[in-house]
Parts: structure tokens; sequence; C-alpha cells
């Protein structure tokens, strides 16, 4: 979608004053430069709320931009033993300062929700062994005479 640009307010009030004295919004919109589609929702904006400005947005902006929540999405995918606290610090270190929920609620956003920093590592050396003995001891067969002879 190509970027748009908002319509003055003079501009506004003369789409509306053109539609009152019965112009249809195809010759409205050759008359300023405007499309037909853009000229029938300012009418129809003005049909129903009886204004033609545009209202700032409910709630409050993002705290954490698409870049960082990428950079969270990131980092949190390659090691994940990183704690909220980590990313809370390297958000800071980047500028932006959040608390640990926007984290969470950014994290949730992006489906990872109720997630919590893995403690150890998947394996340590130690569980390899005990697979690995676990393994032989119930796949390998028991007949088989251990040592380099000859099964043939």
């Amino acid at each position: 979608m190509a970027k748009t640009r908002e319509l003055c307010k003079d501009i506004r009030d003369k789409i509306v004053d053109l539609h009152k004295a019965g112009m249809n919004y195809r010759t409205i919109g050759k008359q300023l430069g405007e499309k037909a589609t853009t000229v029938g929702t300012i009418i129809r904006k003005w049909k129903e709320f009886k204004m033609t400005i545009n209202l700032p947005r409910s709630g409050a902006p993002c705290k954490i931009s698409p870049r960082g929540a990428s950079m969270i999405m990131r980092k949190v995918r390659d090691q994940p033993r990183t704690t909220r606290h980590d990313l809370v610090n390297d958000l800071k270190r980047a500028g932006t300062t959040v608390s640990k929920k926007t984290i969470s609620n950014t994290l949730r956003c992006y489906g990872l929700k109720s997630c919590s920093a893995r403690k150890v590592p998947l394996l340590k050396p130690a569980h390899l062994q005990i697979k690995i003995r676990s393994l032989q001891k119930y796949y390998l067969p028991k007949d088989i005479p251990e040592g380099p002879q000859s099964i043939f």
C-alpha cells in the first residue's frame, strides 16, 4: 500500500460543501484533484460523525519499535536462556526504557506466551554419556561378545 497523505481541513470542508450543493463524488474529485474514493470516505465520515478532522488514536503509542521487537525475538530465538531482565538492559543500551511487563507483552504479541527462560542447557556432557549408556544397554544384542572379534 502506498504512503498516504492527509488532506488539509480546507479541502475537506470544500468537499463537504460541494456535496451539500448536490455534486457527485466523481465530479468533486475531478474538480479538486482527488480520487472519488477519497471524496467518498470524507463524505461518509462527515455524515456519520458530523466532522471532517482526524482524531488522534486511542491508547498510548508503542514503546518498542518494530525494529526493537525483531531484535528481542531474534535474541530469544538464538539464546533461549535470555531473561526478561537481560532484554530490558539490551533495550536500555539501545536507548529505549521499558519494563519487564512490556517485554512480556511484546513476546506474547509475537506468539511466545507463558514462556520463561530456560534454566539449564538442553544436554550437558553428563547427560550425553547417560544417554549413550542407556542406548548401548538396550539396543546392542547381548549374545554378541564385545571386542574386536568378527561376527561372521
